[in-house]
């Protein structure tokens, strides 16, 4: 019997690259929803292509573009904050979570309340709402697996070990766009320069998060989250190939090490066919085409934000919801050219030292907990801009 599938975030390079593993095996598969943003005609697109029940943009100004595009089809079209939970809430056997940002929290949560299965690439999730993620799919029998490409590595280097023998993990980060610029010359750098990824086919946000190394901070928090594993245990390296994805070492000495192409339908296939591994269309590597493997180790003061991630891991609470609303103000702040690359990671620093005193290692915060640092941690980095800017 087909499977009921949902894609959140289906225009973004990770839903496109989950429709087109989708369409491979069309036989295996019933598509209940899609969403995305103000790309409705490739939203329709896609729609159209896959047979899909529902399609949902998040733009309520965009529903009448949407309506137009899908015409004559027999799929229905819907916009806005509630029609994504309407979404998520339609019975589904897996459900891709791949809207970027914050924005993703909710329409996963109510996804995990019909005890489906959630493939996870919206990282902010457990950055922001970690405990609050892992109870709702304990309260309700759903499972959450990893689809960034270092946590679905250490989720397979894990498969039958016992946690508790873990003694380090290390997620590899590319070092993106400038991971070869001297770092005097940071400071002038362009959005357009850095989104411009040397590896990884991503959008515009993601691949100027991964320049900077926000992105592999919030990875080291999601680590934390999603394992359990005590901070002082993660860490980071720049692995300038992007083979090698992540890597667990173990009580013994062991190390295991997940190795793949850059190519991010690995990840995906992985949680969409999971317990099975089946064909994918991925390179096959040659090492001896490859030759070596490079690494090095991330210099905090050119990469503050994995300092920064450090303190958010050890706090936890709600300061992963100010670190990621200050975060993704700063990026919002760069890209209009308000501030400077290297300053986005002050302005971050900035609201998190502002709101170190507002109880941000509170245990288990809940939605409108999350929702309101969020919403602060916004507030405080916009207020914050006049000092940066002056």
């Amino acid at each position: 019997m087909a499977r009921r599938i949902t894609v959140f975030g289906a225009t973004g390079s990770i839903g496109c690259n989950t429709l087109d593993l989708i369409a491979r095996q069309p036989e295996a598969f019933e598509v209940v929803a899609l969403t995305g943003g103000s790309n409705v005609a490739r939203l329709a697109e896609q729609a159209r292509a896959v047979g899909a029940e529902l399609a949902v943009t998040a733009h309520d100004d965009r529903l009448g573009d949407l309506r137009a595009a899908l015409a004559g089809s027999g799929i229905e079209a819907a916009a806005g904050r509630a029609a994504l939970l309407e979404a998520a809430a339609r019975p589904a056997d897996w459900i891709m979570s791949a809207i970027v940002g914050a924005a993703g929290l909710e329409p996963g949560l109510e996804a995990l309340k019909q005890g489906t299965t959630l493939a996870l690439a919206n990282k902010e999730s457990l950055v922001t709402a970690g405990p609050l993620m892992l109870a709702t799919a304990r309260a309700h029998g759903a499972r959450i697996l990893p689809v960034d490409s270092e946590h679905s590595a250490v989720f397979q280097a894990l498969v039958g070990e016992d946690v508790a023998a873990v003694e380090r993990v290390i997620i590899t980060a590319s070092g993106g766009a400038f991971r070869d610029w001297p770092a005097e010359r940071l400071a002038r750098a362009t959005p357009r320069e850095a989104a411009r990824h040397p590896n990884w086919d991503m959008g515009q946000r993601i691949t100027i998060d991964s320049a900077s190394l926000f992105n592999k901070a919030l990875e080291l928090i999601e680590t934390r989250e999603f394992f359990g594993i005590d901070p002082h245990k993660i860490d980071a390296l720049v692995h300038p190939e992007s083979l090698i994805h992540a890597m667990v070492g173990f009580a013994d000495g062991a190390l295991m090490a997940h190795i793949g192409p850059p190519d991010m339908r690995h990840a995906i296939g992985f949680a969409l066919n999971w317990p099975e591994r089946r064909a994918l269309p991925v390179e096959r590597l040659d090492f001896a085409a490859i030759g070596q493997l490079t690494f090095r180790a991330p210099d905090d003061a050119r990469y503050p934000a994995l300092r920064l991630a450090r303190g958010v891991m050890e706090t936890r609470g709600l300061s992963g919801a100010v670190f990621n609303g200050a975060k993704e103000r700063a990026l919002d702040h760069f890209i209009a050219g308000r501030i400077g690359f290297v300053q986005m990671a002050e302005l971050v620093e900035r609201v998190l030292n502002t709101m170190t005193s507002q109880r941000l290692g509170i245990a288990a915060p809940d939605l409108d907990m999350v929702r309101d640092a969020d919403a602060r941690a916004r507030s405080e980095a916009d207020a914050a801009l006049a000092h940066l800017t002056s």
